[in-house]
Order: structure tokens, then C-alpha cells, then sequence
């Protein structure tokens, strides 16, 4: 019997990699998840030791060929959590990854306010601590030594990846736009930028397309990894793009994901010039541009409020059984790591407001949740064209079709979530078929039926009040 041809697409998070098996139709055959810890060392701070994301992924490849064992793979293609600044020697880290969620360099943004507002403008992107640039900067000013021991600096994924390929580190305009160092007029590294932010240019990998093969498996990579030799290997993407590639929306959607952090997406957006942006701009796999507005504090909070609540993810989304009336006066601010928009927010201001002798455990957690759909809320209005895009909802944080409805009515627009699984790492997957020689295409997706606002309960005060106490953080 023929062997069914897959590719094998890895979707490196922020807290857990997922790998699947797509058959050149889009068909996932196999997925398979691994969970990996995000360390705290000092306040503000998130890493993690690159080699936890290798042996993460190792163990889910062989989980998916397990299940497969009949198919063959044919190319590998690979996504990744966007931001993070990966020192390396060759392909070896010189410290541990400093990922997005971290805010150790706000003061370094300092660097980017002087710079003059025209060269600033063609970043087209809002000033960001956890950005790969200013963490660049902060570790030139504290930790020289990783600096001069460092030849390269790659994102997550490139990283990733060449555990997979060895050769020049590269990454791709999705990530290199992600970085604070990228003009997205030129199409290239900013060197104004780069210098005024005292970051050396040896640093900065060479940009490849991200539906390229970057190379073959070697015999050794291939044994290492129980995948075939000579199969290509996909340059790759952030997962913000891949999830593009694998929903294939309309100009008129917008993609709502809630995973680790929340991401709203408006595609085939025209990059302009902007020194004061209301929202991100970087580069598609596809070569375009799309908007993104991303709040930091989507399920990061949850599974922290889960915590400190001793609550299972079940009896979160069923505080949502509740009559919204419960929760009363009580507003949750979720910002345990810093914000990015429309104002930066410190971190460390997470916290309940409100709170009454009648408060219970079921408000704590209903207003948490409340308090994502609220961040939701105000990312979808800061994209352009928002207010007449479909809203179309992604990943495993939207299933739940309680919290459908809580998106729904907090947003006061009907929503309608993509019945595919992993589409993230669908779209890694078909970066992998495009790596083999493949169009990088995509059918639209298969939706669940239109969830539309209740009406029966007016979330407007809530949000105001979540708002007015969000401003006073910043103020």
C-alpha cells in the first residue's frame, strides 16, 4: 500500500510546542502537545533555556510518527513564538532565551525616543520592551559579556530550527519586522535604529523568505530527529503569520486567537510610515504586511488566576454559567506581565477591584474571564477596518462556547470560531509543503455556527470601569 506524504509542522509557543501531520490536502492525521516552564529570575523577567523547546518538540515528533507510522514526511516547516532574542555561537546559546512577555528593557526605549520621529516612522510599530531590540540594547548594557560571546541573534523558531539544519543562522521578515529594528518601508534592518540603540549589526541574521527550504536533513539531524534524510527544512515564520497561513482569511476577517498572550489580525495590510502607531505592522510568510494589535495578559493571566485561585481549567469557564449580574462592582485587572497598547502598563498590576464581603470564588473567576474578552474588546478597536470585519476566532482558548458568548456580547458583534484545530500549526505544516515545492494554499475554513450578542446583560459599565482603572495604572 502507497504511504500517505505529510508534512511535519512545529508550532514552538511561548509554554508548549505543538507538532502535527498535514497531508498536502490541509488534512491534520496527527498532533501531539508538550508543555515546557517559562522562568521568572527576577521581577519582570521571562526565559527559558532553549533546550527545553528541542527536547519538548523531539518528544511530540515521535508521538505524532508514532501514531503515523505508515506515512511518509516529506518536509518539515516551523513557526514560533515572535519577539524572543536568542544569543548564539554558532548553534549554541550563550544564555538562556529572553522571550516576549518580558519587560526588563523599558528603560532602554529611551534609546528609540531619540531617535528622530521620521527614522522612528518607518518602524510603523509602537515602542515595546519585549520587543528583540531593546532587549538587544539592555543586554549590551548590562551583560556584556553574553554580548561578546555571541555571534548571531535568532528568534525562537530559527533557533529551533537549526537543531534541524545546521548552517548561517537566518530568520524571516516576520520575525526581523517584529524586532524594533526593522524598516518596513526599505524592507530591511534600519541601521539608524540599530546604531542609536548601541546594537552591534554583526548580530543581525541575514533575512530569508519564510516559505524557503533553508536546507536538507543530514544523516545525523535525521537519525537524532527519526525523520527521513534529504527532506527540506521551511526558513519558517512567527506564529502570528503562520496562523495566516492557516486560516486563510478574507481581507474583510479578522483572526481573534487567545492563547498564552492575545492576538487580533487584520491581513493584507499596506505598511505606512507611522511614529506614533495604534497598532503593529509586520511581515506575512507570504510577503505582505498585516496589522496586529496583541495584548500580552490573554491565557498568561488565566492559568495564573487558576493558580492562585486553585481552580481547574473546567470550573473557569463555568463560573460563566453564572448570571453576570454576580460578579456586581468587581473588575479584574489581568496585567501580571506589562502591556503594549493602546498605553503601556507596567507589569506586577494585576489584581481584583471591588472586592466585597459577598465576593466569591465564582467572581474571581468569572471576572477574569470578563477581564480577557475586555482586552479583546479594546485590541479589535484599535485595527483599521474593524468595525465592519468579520470576526473570526482561532485556538484551543476560544472552544469554549460559553466564552463565545462572553466574546460576543463584550464585543456587541456576533463571532464565529474556525472548526479547525491547531491551526497554527497547520500553517507551519504548509510552510513545510511550500518548502517541498508546494503553493503555499489554503481552502477557507470549516466554521462553527455564528455565536451573536445575547443582549440580555449591557457590558458597557464594566468595561468603562475596567478601562477608567486600567488609565489610572498609567497615569
Amino acid at each position: 500500500m502507497e504511504r500517505r506524504e505529510v508534512s511535519l509542522g512545529i508550532d514552538l509557543g511561548t509554554s508548549g510546542v505543538k507538532v502535527a501531520l498535514v497531508d498536502a490536502q490541509g488534512t491534520p492525521l496527527a498532533v501531539a502537545h508538550r508543555p515546557f516552564a517559562v522562568s521568572s529570575p527576577h521581577h519582570g523577567w521571562a526565559e527559558t533555556p532553549p533546550a527545553q523547546w528541542a527536547a519538548a518538540t523531539r518528544e511530540a515528533v515521535a508521538e505524532v510518527l508514532s501514531q503515523c507510522p505508515d506515512v511518509r514526511v516529506m518536509a518539515v516547516g516551523i513557526d514560533g513564538q515572535m519577539h524572543g532574542v536568542v544569543l548564539v555561537r554558532g548553534a549554541t546559546p550563550v544564555r538562556d532565551a529572553i522571550l516576549w512577555p518580558d519587560s526588563r528593557a523599558v528603560a532602554e526605549l529611551a534609546l528609540w525616543r531619540a531617535v528622530p520621529e521620521a527614522v522612528r516612522a518607518t518602524l510603523a510599530n509602537p515602542l515595546t520592551a519585549g520587543m528583540a531590540g531593546p532587549v538587544l540594547a539592555w543586554l549590551a548594557r548590562h551583560e556584556r559579556e553574553a554580548i561578546e560571546a555571541a555571534d548571531t541573534m535568532v528568534a525562537p523558531k530559527d533557533w529551533l530550527r537549526m537543531q534541524l539544519v545546521s548552517g548561517e543562522p537566518v530568520t524571516d521578515p516576520s520575525d526581523a519586522s517584529a524586532t524594533l529594528l526593522w524598516d518596513v518601508v526599505a524592507d530591511d534592518w534600519c541601521a539608524p535604529v540599530v546604531a542609536a540603540a548601541g546594537i552591534e549589526a554583526r548580530l543581525l541574521p541575514h533575512v530569508w523568505p519564510s516559505t524557503a527550504p533553508i536546507g536538507t536533513l543530514a544523516q545525523a539531524e535525521a537519525s537524532a530527529w527519526g525523520l527521513p534524510v534529504g527532506i527540506p527544512v521551511s526558513v519558517g515564520c512567527g506564529d502570528a503569520a503562520a496562523t495566516l497561513v492557516g486560516a486563510s482569511p478574507g481581507s474583510d476577517q479578522l483572526i481573534v486567537t487567545v492563547g498564552t498572550g492575545i492576538q487580533v489580525i487584520s491581513p493584507r495590510t499596506k505598511p505606512q510610515p507611522d511614529a506614533m502607531p495604534s497598532h503593529h505592522t509586520f511581515a506575512s510568510a507570504t510577503g505582505d504586511y498585516y496589522a496586529m494589535a496583541a495584548p500580552m495578559n490573554g491565557g498568561l493571566a488565566l492559568a495564573r488566576v487558576r493558580e492562585v485561585v486553585c481552580a481547574g481549567w473546567a470550573e473557569l469557564y463555568g463560573s460563566l454559567d453564572s448570571d453576570p449580574d454576580e460578579v456586581g462592582s468587581v473588575v479584574f485587572l489581568p496585567y501580571f506581565a506589562a502591556e503594549r497598547l493602546p498605553r503601556l502598563v507596567p507589569s506586577g498590576s494585576a489584581g481584583w477591584h471591588g472586592l466585597g464581603l459577598d465576593s466569591g470564588r465564582n467572581t474571581l473567576l468569572r471576572s477574569s474571564l470578563e477581564s480577557v474578552a475586555f482586552l479583546t474588546r479594546r485590541a479589535v478597536a484599535t485595527l483599521p477596518g474593524s468595525a465592519v470585519a468579520e470576526l473570526r476566532l482561532v485556538g484551543g482558548g476560544t472552544r469554549d462556547r460559553r466564552f463565545q458568548q462572553l466574546l460576543a456580547d463584550v464585543l456587541g458583534r456576533p463571532v464565529q470560531r474556525c472548526r479547525a484545530e491547531n491551526v497554527t500549526a497547520l500553517g507551519a505544516a504548509r510552510l513545510g509543503w511550500a518548502a517541498f515545492g508546494h503553493e503555499v494554499t489554503g481552502a477557507e475554513m470549516e466554521l462553527e455556527d455564528p455565536v451573536d450578542p445575547s443582549e440580555t446583560f449591557d457590558y458597557d459599565p464594566r468595561f468603562d470601569r475596567f478601562q477608567e482603572l486600567t488609565e489610572e495604572l498609567v497615569s
